[in-house]
């Protein structure tokens, strides 16, 4: 407790970025340490210039520490600095990772396999679809699902990722206890429980704006590579490609319709060189070869995938050996038509079957 609260009081001092906090953490060791050092002690850590020294030495706003803890203790919230143990590894490996990040829900170390999805908050059916499938299908390989939490591309992907029934986290460009949009409250909830939200700001604090940049570094930099699925020239999701090109990141962009504006930033993308993406099979060749290979490898000796549900299982099952119409799928499978209309959207949407003339589906065979 005593630690977390200098921690946080360091990361209050005006002047004292993430990378200053970090130099001083270097050398001191504890936050504590840093306020009791003399003036003299300070001024021999890299960086640390005068105007550091007397902000940290004249820091008297502990009343403010002080309320933040209390809504930390009251939200359940769980504060992490850099140099935990449990601070995200990708993340803390950047240029200015935070130097304190609120987090709802928990980071594991499987989340070092991760990858964005972002896009446009106002996606067209083709954005929807291609983000669904590509967030589903990354959970189900094993891969956590980062994005933003907002409307349109950032949500869908999070909750495709869900419905993997695989990890996901959500970066706030705003206090960790002010949910943005606010219709995300079920949302953020469901996240919360399968994965983790993340937010570098203090509690309370508004998504204005000149946030939402800072949230774009945390997004990419907690991933392996970013996935830009319909943008305009203008949208913020070109800042996260920047930003994972600047950290390292690998970038990949799903082609869109030439004619729509919200395809022109995508499409820039990939004549500059970010992969192109058709298939989630795309992004891990690139971002991991080994596990691309091992688990395509797996799904093909698997005759049943195993994520299916049984209702899946079951209209999966009928169509082994030969076509089907799906009335006759209806009847067999005991469910009702739109469950079973439902059901083979999502098993086409999977690539595991195929729809025929005259509405007749069959397996797909590769």
């Amino acid at each position: 407790m005593k630690d977390r609260f200098y921690w946080l009081a360091l990361s209050f001092v005006p002047g004292v970025g993430n990378v200053i906090y970090q130099r001083l953490l270097s050398h001191f060791k504890e936050a504590e340490r840093v306020f009791k050092a003399s003036r003299e002690e300070l001024m021999k850590v890299p960086n640390v210039r005068p105007k550091n020294v007397e902000s940290i030495k004249g820091f008297k706003d502990w009343d403010r520490v002080k309320r933040e803890m209390e809504l930390i203790d009251k939200h359940q919230v769980t504060l992490l600095t850099w140099g935990d143990e449990g601070y995200p590894e990708n993340l803390g490996n950047i240029y200015d990772p935070p130097s304190i990040l609120y987090l709802k829900g928990n980071i594991i170390k499987e989340d070092r396999l991760a990858v964005a999805v972002v896009g446009s908050r106002n996606p067209t059916e083709y954005g929807r679809l291609a983000t669904e499938r590509i967030g589903r299908d990354l959970a189900r390989q094993g891969v956590t699902v980062v994005s933003g939490m907002a409307r349109g591309i950032d949500s869908i992907s999070h909750k495709g990722a869900l419905s993997g029934r695989g990890r996901t986290i959500a970066v706030l460009g705003s206090g960790i206890d002010v949910i943005y949009p606010p219709e995300n409250k079920g949302l953020y909830q469901e996240i919360a429980a399968q994965g983790a939200v993340l937010s570098e700001f203090p509690m309370g604090t508004h998504p204005d704006g000149v946030n939402f940049p800072a949230r774009n570094r945390i997004i990419s930099g907690l991933s392996l590579g970013v996935v830009i699925v319909e943008a305009t020239l203008r949208s913020g999701s070109l800042i996260t490609a920047n930003l994972a090109l600047e950290q390292g990141r690998e970038v990949f962009a799903v082609p869109g319709n030439v004619s729509s504006p919200r395809s022109r930033g995508t499409n820039m993308l990939i004549k500059k060189g970010a992969k192109l993406v058709e298939e989630t099979q795309d992004v891990l060749e690139e971002i991991l070869p080994q596990l691309a290979t091992s688990r395509k490898g797996q799904e093909e000796k698997d005759e049943i995938p195993p994520y299916l549900s049984e209702d899946e299982r079951k209209v999966f099952n009928l169509l082994e050996k030969e076509p089907l119409h799906i009335d006759l799928i209806t009847v067999k499978s005991g469910l009702k038509a739109n469950q079973v209309l439902a059901i083979l959207l999502n098993l086409e949407l999977n690539g595991l079957i195929k729809q025929l003339a005259g509405k007749m589906f069959v397996r797909s065979q590769d």
